[in-house]
């Protein structure tokens, strides 16, 4: 019969969902353009004419998957409440991928998911009552600061249990072995220091929570330099 052995053509979706599945289901380092394509049973070079590269295909996967992770998402609370809930969400959905983490962290994905994510923390922000002039800087340090913390958090997510085992006993020598008169700091703190991985969840909700209160304080400032400005201006003689 004619065209039956003509090969399946993909559309962008179709690959995106693959590489999605592929990327939750296998070892997300080895991940390759060679490998998806075998999944889908067709070559690299059909795939290309789609993405120019393994990095703008990943790209699109982070960005399908930000999308995802807003499907649903309803703003409650709060501006730091609303920053809090849209980190977790980004958190949630790279948490168990280090290679999207990257990706995301590296370059930023750029489409309809990275769009719903800006939208939402730039309309937090707003509401925060931040100066628009100070919301854009903002805005910046928040994507950098959650992009960094999710990147490491979701790097040590993918380590095996014996690499895992292997920093720890390396931590153990660095730390607990430190020959106090070189490093009389470390040593006096040794037995209190937590490998990085033990308590990182918590340290990701801590570094977010004290960042968001120290943009609570410059609103606090700001609010004190306009309400001292009115003040000047009904009481110039003052």
């Amino acid at each position: 019969m004619a065209g039956t052995g003509r090969r399946r053509r993909w559309s962008t979706d179709d690959i995106l969902d693959a590489a999605v599945e592929l990327l939750r289901t296998g070892d997300a380092e080895s991940f390759s353009v060679r490998k998806l394509a075998a999944t889908l049973g067709t070559d690299s070079s059909s795939l290309y004419r789609h993405f120019r590269s393994k990095t703008e295909l990943l790209r699109a996967v982070a960005d399908r998957q930000l999308e995802a992770a807003m499907d649903g998402y309803r703003p409650e609370g709060d501006w730091k409440q609303r920053i809090t809930a849209l980190a977790g969400r980004a958190r949630d959905v790279f948490g168990r991928q280090p290679q999207l983490a990257a990706v995301w962290g590296r370059y930023g994905a750029g489409g309809a998911g990275s769009r719903l994510i800006a939208e939402e923390l730039l309309q937090a922000l707003r509401l925060s009552g931040l100066p628009d002039a100070e919301i854009p800087v903002r805005y910046h340090r928040i994507v950098v600061l959650l992009t960094a913390l999710i990147t490491s958090e979701a790097g040590m997510g993918g380590l095996t249990s014996e690499e895992y085992e292997q920093g720890m006993e390396h931590f153990r020598v660095a730390v607990l072995g430190a020959d106090p008169e070189r490093f009389p700091a470390l040593a006096h703190f040794a037995r209190d220091i937590r490998p990085l991985g033990v308590d990182r969840p918590a340290a990701f909700e801590d570094i977010l929570a004290d960042h968001l209160a120290s943009i609570d304080a410059v609103i606090g400032v700001v609010g004190e330099s306009v309400g001292e400005a009115a003040e000047r201006s009904t009481n110039p003689a003052s």
